[in-house]
């Protein structure tokens, strides 16, 4: 048989190599992730150390935690009512600003942001398995209201770890208990001292009496759980512990 000469003949077909990954392509693909997200993180510690710089002179229009109540109505589909209103240091009742101090943080004029007696004993009592005691200063606690919101994480206590010492640098302690009582949530949208004034007792920060404002004190730790007026055991040991203040 006589082949045709314009029909080349076939050939077998061939067969493409198997790309082999790039082991240096992947390390540099994994390099340039950590590095973007390093300088994402430091551009955010950089905006909120600006923050805490501008909150010298300016009340924070919100916070994180306030934010983050506005976001679990939303997702819930529940009524949400912010009551928040900043006043001035001055307007609080020294008796007020005294029972949240005895409260929550009785060295906060001692310590330079960080109470570490306080944490001992908290950490003590949380491996003897009893009931856990906070050890927050009231630095740390402004600290995380303003950024972090109430959720827990070890990368969010490493960020206010850092965040603590900028704001006792950049803020005088008057400032940062008067941005504090602004700010901390009283119970459910009500934020401040005015606003748990107004909430729980129809009087003013400034008008607010020594026994009303141990037992306002007395529901920081769980303000969407406690009431005021449930807190008389409470409120007693905060008013003796202010008697041992001086106050």
């Amino acid at each position: 048989m006589i082949e045709n000469p314009e029909i080349p003949p076939k050939t077998p077909p061939q067969t493409v190599p198997e790309t082999q990954p790039d082991p240096l392509r992947r390390r540099v693909t994994f390099r340039s992730v950590i590095k973007w997200l390093l300088l994402g993180l430091a551009l955010l510690w950089s905006l909120a150390v600006l923050t805490l710089v501008a909150a010298r002179w300016i009340d924070p229009p919100t916070t994180a935690v306030h934010m983050e109540r506005r976001l679990q109505a939303w997702i819930h589909r529940t009524s949400y009512h912010e009551r928040y209103e900043f006043v001035p240091l001055s307007q609080i009742s020294p008796e007020f600003q005294h029972a949240v101090v005895a409260a929550e943080d009785a060295r906060f004029y001692q310590h330079h942001g960080f109470d570490w007696d306080a944490m001992e004993i908290a950490a003590e009592g949380d491996l003897e398995g009893g009931r856990i005691r906070g050890g927050s200063t009231i630095t740390q606690q402004l600290v995380k209201n303003l950024f972090f919101g109430t959720g827990r994480s070890i990368l969010r206590k490493g960020a206010e770890f850092t965040l603590v010492p900028v704001a006792e640098l950049v803020l005088s302690k008057h400032r940062i208990l008067e941005l504090y009582l602004n700010v901390v949530e009283w119970g459910p949208g009500v934020y401040g001292a005015e606003s748990a004034c107004r909430c729980y007792y129809r009087t003013s920060a400034r008008s607010i009496d020594r026994q009303q404002a141990a037992q306002l004190a007395a529901i920081l730790p769980l303000p969407l759980k406690r009431r005021p007026e449930r807190m008389n055991r409470y409120s007693g040991l905060i008013l003796e512990r202010m008697r041992q203040m001086g106050w």
